[in-house]
C-alpha cells in the first residue's frame, strides 16, 4: 500500500524497501539521493547517475531530507557495505 508523505514527490510503499521513503513511481530511495549529495554532487549531477528523475524530485528528496534528519541518517547507517 503506498503512502503519501507531506512532500508530493515522496511516498512509502511496504512492498518496497519496506516502507523506507522512495520517490513516487520508482524504487530510489531518499538516502540514495542524500547519500550522493552528501559526496558533494549538486542536485543537477545527481541526476546523471539517476536519469530516471526529475531535478524536482531530487530536490524534494533533500528537501524530505531536511525535515526527516534522523530517520534518513537511520537509513543510511543500516544500509552501509
Amino acid at each position: 500500500m503506498v503512502q503519501a508523505t507531506e512532500h508530493i514527490y515522496i511516498v512509502r510503499d511496504n512492498a518496497i524497501l519496506g516502507g523506507e521513503p522512495i520517490i513516487r513511481e520508482t524504487r530510489t530511495p531518499v538516502r540514495a539521493i542524500v547519500e550522493t549529495w552528501r559526496m558533494g554532487a549538486a542536485p543537477e549531477e545527481i541526476l546523471q547517475g539517476l536519469p530516471h528523475l526529475t531535478l524536482a524530485q531530487v530536490f524534494d528528496a533533500l528537501s524530505y531530507y531536511l525535515d526527516h534528519q534522523s530517520e534518513i541518517n537511520s537509513y543510511i547507517e543500516r544500509n552501509r557495505i
